[in-house]
């Protein structure tokens, strides 16, 4: 079959998956965080079957997305970092206790990127948009933080997060990966300010804007 044919059928199937994936990859925040806080057998084992599931689309998806680029050197020079991203889950059959560690750690950082991605995909707008990737930013810190051992009680971690980087409270865990992480969201309070208050302002001005343009006269009798 000529190439040239199916590229544009391969490239028009890859936008049409950009939403269902988008809303994949928030259910895949939801799962990760499920498994970190689940203690009940059986539903450790649903959602580490879902979680596999999930992951094994994203796979699947990403060497779609390679075989069917036109550009491999432009793909692999833009994506090769979202290997890194597919890979880390299988830490987890490595046996050493550290590795294990870093196998639910770069799950968690993992989910948060998938799921920072999959709010880019499904929306356009810029207050949506920040909206739905605060949501992920406070629901992965906080998780990492449980998960690192910072917090004990995921509640207190999810209030923590959430106040540090909505208004940039410090965080009243100890450690040098609170200390980093109160850093980290004392700048993402400050943005989401400033693109809160550019949206705002830019609101606000095309509503002068319109109100100042003189409505069209009607013709004369």
């Amino acid at each position: 079959m000529d190439r040239r044919r199916t590229d544009p059928e391969s490239e028009g199937l890859a936008r049409r998956l950009d939403k269902p994936m988008g809303v994949l990859g928030l259910f895949f925040v939801l799962v990760v965080l499920g498994q970190s806080l689940a203690r009940d057998p059986r539903l450790v084992t649903t959602l580490t079957v879902l979680g596999w599931l999930c992951w094994a689309v994203f796979v699947a998806e990403f060497a779609f997305r390679a075989v069917t680029a036109r550009d491999q050197r432009r793909f692999w020079r833009r994506n090769w970092w979202q290997v890194l991203f597919l890979a880390l889950p299988f830490l987890r059959f490595a046996r050493a206790l550290s590795l294990l560690r870093a196998a639910r750690v770069g799950g968690v950082v993992s989910a948060a990127v998938r799921g920072s991605r999959s709010a880019g995909r499904l929306l356009t707008g810029r207050i949506g948009w920040l909206a739905a990737v605060t949501g992920v930013v406070v629901l992965g810190t906080s998780q990492l933080l449980y998960v690192v051992g910072a917090y004990e009680v995921y509640g207190v971690a999810l209030y923590d997060t959430a106040l540090a980087t909505v208004v940039g409270e410090p965080l009243s865990a100890g450690g040098q990966l609170a200390r980093v992480l109160d850093v980290v969201l004392a700048v993402y309070s400050v943005a989401v300010f400033a693109t809160l208050a550019g949206a705002l302002g830019a609101y606000f001005l095309e509503g002068r804007r319109a109100a100042d343009v003189p409505a069209p006269s009607s013709p004369g009798p």
